[in-house]
């Protein structure tokens, strides 16, 4: 999970492209839950937080 601090310290295309890897990981999160293979739930909100941080950094910024 990634703090502000470390996300102001990103560039906008480090932060589109770490926008892109967490949500590929949080598809293969929701299957993993689904499947039952997922033994921390909590990953699942964290990752989803981590998403909404970056999303709201990158609208405050334009």
């Amino acid at each position: 999970m990634l703090k502000i601090k470390e996300i102001k310290k990103l560039s906008k295309d480090q932060l589109f492209s770490e926008l892109e890897k967490l949500k590929k990981e949080q598809f293969n999160l929701r299957f993993k839950k689904k499947g039952g293979q997922l033994t921390d739930t909590s990953s699942v909100k964290n990752n989803r937080r981590t998403i909404a941080k970056i999303k709201t950094f990158i609208n405050f910024t334009k």
